[in-house]
């Protein structure tokens, strides 16, 4: 029997940092173990919040990595046009739209008329032309692309036109349409809306199958086209790397004398915006707020949201971007993981790395969104609405009150939450592959076969 070949299209991968690369990254770690014979097409130099050359020691000698150049502009710099798109810029922001032609409106124009569905479009002509050279060279059996940047689903058209019979797997790591494209979009414009929507539209029917990192938002896109058989639309979750975070569980920590210390891991940007946390914190009684330490561990995108975090005056530390193991590592030396989102559909990459280091999350969410689910159905902590500042409160008060009663308290499902292993992910998703391909899967795994459904 043949192995399967199988190229994975995704813009960030390591040595690239964030959690916008771990799914790739595990992918590329684990597929080659069930018998894939796996080749990466990445962005030589896609615009990053940070780097982390460890995840990279973390991929298999064998998958060949292709790495294309992009005309994509660095992080910290598309990070200032959109302050001056989209709220008129700090006046740093405005003097360096100044020194360009002192025109915010041209840039806002370059955004709306060009860059679109985002910034990243620009790496679709390399995209396109090493993607069909891979296809060819090396007799790919299946494409798999990951978005975002939503960007790249306009390779399957591109795709699917010279190889009609190519399976091609389009992975949404996030849900476009009905939540990201209004919470975190470059481009809020009503053409950058009606782009995105023929975007998608023509990557679904052009796809051999549809992947969704949750049960609810694999319903949502499947909702938008029930001309498409259901059979094209999956639910393969993302996770944690149990190898990463076994080490840190078998390790002693040292916690500061009298604290409850509650660990962030990620960016703070709209989607998780911590104004209400703040509100919420800035209220509760003097002698319970100082007994909180709050971490935040990421890339903050914007100002305000900086400026915010920092009227808890002590009661907050801004760390900023960590690679992988050292975030992870810090979290580990947390009484509580904090979960902050306002997203209905989409569930953070750093829940699960809180479930599998069995942190227990105060979560800060939105109370009819997927996260509660998992929280509830995993027993893995408390929330209150995203929005809901008395809830914060009183969130904060039970955990200040639960005290040395924490771990008798905190009692997770231990089996539910194993299944969220990326290596058990990873087989569930190889076996969806060797379906479309319509060839066997080389490697059984028990694991595989028990599928891996919270």
């Amino acid at each position: 029997m043949s192995a399967l070949n199988v190229l994975l299209v995704t813009y960030s991968f390591p040595p690239a940092g964030g959690v916008g690369v771990l799914r790739a990254a595990s992918l590329a770690r684990y597929l080659p173990g069930q018998g894939i014979r796996l080749h990466v097409l990445t962005a030589r130099n896609a615009s990053a919040v940070g780097a982390d050359a460890s995840l990279l020691n973390e991929i298999p000698a064998e998958v060949e990595v292709h790495r294309t150049v992009t005309l994509d502009i660095p992080f910290g710099i598309k990070k200032l046009i959109k302050r001056v798109i989209m709220r008129g810029g700090a006046p740093a922001a405005k003097a360096a739209a100044a020194s360009a032609g002192g025109r915010p409106g041209f840039l806002k124009r370059i955004v709306q008329d060009i860059l679109l569905p985002d910034p990243q479009v620009t790496w679709l002509p390399a995209l396109t032309r090493a993607a069909r050279h891979i296809v060819k060279a090396k007799q790919i059996d299946v494409v798999v692309i990951t978005v975002p940047p939503f960007s790249s689903v306009l390779l399957v058209e591109r795709l699917r036109r010279q190889f009609p019979h190519l399976a091609i797997v389009v992975d949404f790591r996030d849900e476009w349409l009905s939540t990201t494209i209004d919470l975190v979009s470059f481009s809020h414009s009503e053409r950058a809306r009606r782009l995105a929507i023929a975007a998608e539209a023509s990557a679904v029917k052009n796809a051999t199958a549809v992947v969704a990192v949750t049960e609810v938002a694999r319903r949502e896109i499947q909702g938008r086209y029930p001309e498409e058989p259901a059979g094209k639309f999956h639910h393969v979750p993302n996770g944690f790397d149990a190898s990463r975070l076994r080490p840190l569980l078998a390790s002693s920590v040292s916690r500061l004398e009298g604290k409850i210390i509650v660990a962030y891991v990620g960016t703070i940007y709209p989607s998780t915006d911590p104004t209400a946390l703040v509100e919420a914190l800035l209220s509760l009684p003097a002698e319970v707020r100082s007994r909180f330490t709050l971490r935040f561990i990421g890339h903050i995108e914007e100002p305000r949201y900086r400026e915010a975090l920092l009227q808890l005056g002590d009661t907050v530390e801004l760390k900023g971007y960590m690679p992988q193991h050292e975030a992870l590592r810090a979290m580990s030396e947390a009484d509580y993981a904090l979960l902050i989102t306002h997203d209905r559909l989409n569930v953070s990459a750093k829940f699960y790395d809180y479930i599998g280091a069995r942190k227990p999350i105060l979560a800060c969410i939105h109370p009819d969104g997927d996260v509660r689910r998992l929280l509830e159905g995993l027993r893995a902590g408390w929330w209150a609405g995203s929005d809901d500042v008395e809830g914060m409160r009183s969130l904060f008060i039970d955990a200040a009150a639960r005290g040395d009663a924490l771990q008798a308290a905190f009692q997770p499902d231990a089996a539910k939450v194993a299944q969220f292993e990326r290596k058990v992910l990873a087989e569930r998703y190889a076996q969806l592959l060797y379906d479309l391909a319509g060839k066997g899967c080389e490697a059984d795994s028990p694991a595989r076969a028990a599928g891996a459904e919270a």
